[in-house]
């Protein structure tokens, strides 16, 4: 009979509160069964806050109150560029009217390209995104920005649309050290997933260890991409310090400032509060 692996579980890393998992997908079914237990294990791991992201606005509409009763978790909202075709008017300002009622909307995304799947014609995509964008500075929200072997066109419709030096986050970043510092000249966040801890992912590692603090922030993009040692399993926020863990590892620093810069850099990025007795996470 195989053996089973031991895999270290997210409170052995004794990180303290005050981290922020940046990118989170909770309204999906795997975590039907249960989803109170998973926020209740991401604070029991030091996580402060959770960054939810609806995928539409009647996403929004349908699950908001499965976040009721946990302010902690912060909302971002926008159309995903697969799902760029089914943007309409009508939709677009119903994400208008939500976010400006709404203060736990904290920016519009993912939005973005993607042309690994391209499920919606690249022109399409790209309206799509300019029109949220657009919506984004209307509201004056920040964008977080999804881009899947698409980097060259989404840093151009960037640009074009006016955000060089404005609020963006680079979401799920899994790219080299060029690509890394295009973004950072521009004055632009990276969110770091769980693959960073993947062995075969240098080209990742090498970008990750040279980036700056200040725009560096992380994330699970949960239930997918999971980090190690829970590779190929659920992910759920609790699991962002593993992949804090390496991130440190990589920049030679003690696990827990990382946790605490990264922290702080979602903080200021999304306009959140101090969530930690003390105002620190010391």
């Amino acid at each position: 009979m195989a053996k089973k692996k031991h895999r270290a579980e997210p409170e052995s890393l004794g990180l303290p509160c005050g981290g922020v998992e940046t990118h989170a997908h909770l309204d999906s079914e795997k975590f039907a069964d249960d989803l109170e237990a998973v926020i209740a294990r991401a604070r029991a791991c030091g996580v402060s806050a959770i960054g939810h992201v609806f995928l539409s606005p009647e996403a929004y509409e349908q699950n908001t109150p499965l976040f009721a009763a946990h302010p902690e978790i912060f909302y971002i909202l926008g159309i995903h560029p697969q799902d760029a075709k089914d943007l309409t008017d009508a939709r677009l300002e119903a994400m208008r009217r939500i976010i400006t009622d709404d203060p736990r909307v904290k920016a519009v995304g993912e939005i973005g390209l993607d042309y690994y799947y391209e499920l919606s014609p690249r022109e399409v995509q790209f309206n799509a995104f300019r029109a949220q964008l657009e919506l984004a500075k209307a509201v004056d929200r920040p964008v977080v920005i999804h881009s899947r072997d698409a980097h060259e066109d989404a840093v151009r419709i960037l640009l074009e649309a006016g955000f060089d030096g404005r609020p963006v986050l680079w979401h799920c970043f899994g790219s080299g050290i060029d690509l890394a510092e295009e973004l950072v000249s521009h004055g632009w966040h990276i969110s770091v997933p769980g693959p960073v801890t993947y062995k075969k992912n240098e080209a990742v590692q090498e970008a990750v260890a040279a980036l700056p603090l200040d725009r560096l922030v992380i994330e699970t993009d949960c239930p997918y991409l999971a980090p190690e040692p829970w590779r190929g399993k659920r992910n759920e926020p609790a699991f962002v310090g593993f992949t804090a863990a390496k991130i440190a590892e990589l920049k030679g620093m003690d696990p827990a400032k990382l946790w605490r810069i990264t922290g702080d850099n979602a903080r200021r990025f999304f306009g959140l509060a101090e969530t930690c007795e003390g105002g620190g996470t010391d």
